[in-house]
């Protein structure tokens, strides 16, 4: 083997590898991504025989249920698709402080208490600090083992001298591999950990958890090659001011991609909360305009929420419009719609739409539950707070169908709410539902001519 150092510039965003430093980057199209990294290059001889690859056809593999592993958290089970997969690497991302290590640590917490050996390694955190921290959750049985060390080839040994069912790694920019001289939390390192953390996970069917650093804009630190060298990507969101955390898979090769889990912060860890709708209508004014409650759907789950506008007279020539837990270029398509179609006057005023309780909603599902609220405080029209409404509203004022609509019926009914505006187009599909009463609309004049009847 001929060893020697040489300079070699990686981008951040994908990984793309290159003698000189660019602007561009030739692979993701990203600006100023590029970073200087100096690597020990290795030549090997060519005399070494390589090993036989033995190939399958595709009707000759067998299918096996996936062995999986129950959290006893049933938020974290949906998120991954039904619990943990055996060998399965998965990487968890978010904000500092926003609770990645405590949801952890609970997951260790249930996992040791069904006898399933746990290894937790930290590369951030003294034995102590774990040790207050698990003390505030609550009792650990034997069966969780603790390990602060951030050498991968020392990890790599006492993983398999242990041999656990689950390891947690926090974090993999602590991590450094000595085969590779740049810093730890570089974008070789991070590659290079996360290739030999897959190693293990594949090869000895351990089930890997990998807490992520964030950036700025919210995106996992290091190469972007990492989120796809892992089986799931789960990111941690919310203001850590806030009371809930909503728990959302990006990436799942076991399961679905739309789906959340939704957590409560206390004093002792993190809390499920198994029915968000209620949990999101919590404190709803009575008798107020410019209120609604709409139903959007996250994966599999309708969950219902409250959206409010407040829409007053401009002082000012350049009226201001600000949207907050949705998308504000929508805002601004669904008022021209209104101003086009209804005569509204609301190029002259000001505009605050606002999705109750702090979470974010960009399905299209939402958009006449934004439109009823601007047109509820315009006209001081206040909307029967046991009225439920949902549908996509287009450019020509029309409201189009929006899937699993049933499904949010049926979760307006449970909650107690006794009508529901849709999509006409909607009613058709759905059988008769007892116990609410059901208003198909093909337009926005007729949604607005509704509330009014009310």
């Amino acid at each position: 083997m001929a060893k020697g150092k040489t300079t070699i510039y990686f981008c951040q965003s994908c990984g793309y590898e290159s003698s000189k430093w660019m602007g561009q980057c030739p692979g993701c199209r990203e600006w100023n991504t590029f970073v200087e990294e100096t690597v020990e290059k290795t030549t090997a001889s060519k005399s070494k025989k390589a090993a036989e690859a033995s190939v399958m056809k595709l009707s000759a593999i067998e299918l096996t249920e996936e062995e999986r592993l129950s959290t006893s958290m049933k938020e974290l089970d949906r998120v991954l698709g039904g619990g943990i997969v055996k060998g399965s690497l998965v990487l968890v991302g978010g904000d500092p402080g926003i609770g990645k290590s405590t949801l952890l640590l609970q997951v260790c917490q249930n996992l040791s208490r069904q006898q399933i050996k746990v290894l937790y390694i930290s590369g951030e955190e003294s034995l102590q600090q774990i040790k207050l921290r698990a003390k505030r959750i609550g009792e650990f049985t034997d069966a969780l083992s603790l390990l602060c060390e951030t050498n991968l080839d020392t990890i790599q040994e006492v993983i398999k001298k242990e041999r656990p069912d689950v390891v947690i790694i926090d974090s993999i920019q602590t991590m450094y591999n000595e085969a590779v001289s740049s810093a730890p939390g570089s974008v070789s390192q991070v590659r290079e950990s996360t290739g030999i953390l897959m190693q293990i996970a594949k090869g000895m069917g351990i089930s890997i958890f990998i807490v992520g650093h964030v950036t700025k804009e919210g995106v996992v630190a290091g190469p972007r090659v990492l989120e796809h060298m892992v089986d799931t990507v789960l990111y941690f969101e919310g203001d850590r001011h806030a009371a809930y955390r909503i728990l959302r898979g990006v990436k799942n090769r076991f399961g679905s991609t739309n789906e959340i889990g939704v957590f409560e912060m206390r004093n002792e860890g993190l809390r499920e909360v198994e029915n968000p709708s209620e949990f999101m209508l919590s404190g709803k004014p009575e008798g107020a305009s410019g209120s609604v409650v709409a139903c959007s759907m996250e994966g599999t789950r309708p969950i219902l929420l409250e959206i409010q506008a407040l829409v007053c007279h401009s002082n000012f020539g350049m009226p201001r419009r600000t949207a907050a837990g949705t998308d504000f270029n929508r805002v601004n398509l669904l008022m021209a719609v209104l101003e086009k179609r209804l005569g509204m006057a609301l190029s002259s005023c000001d505009a605050y739409v606002n999705i109750a309780g702090g979470i974010k909603m960009n399905e299209p599902a939402i958009d006449l539950g934004i439109v009823l609220a601007i047109v509820s405080s315009y006209k001081e029209l206040s909307i029967d707070e046991k009225t439920i409404c949902f549908g996509e509203v287009g450019l020509s004022g029309e409201v189009r169908a929006v899937s699993m609509a049933e499904q949010r019926i049926q979760e307006a009914k449970k909650l107690g709410f006794t009508v529901c505006i849709l999509p006409k187009v909607c009613l058709e599909a759905i059988q008769e539902i007892k116990g609410i009463r059901l208003i198909g609309v093909s337009n926005v004049k007729e949604a607005v001519q509704a509330i009014r009847n009310l």
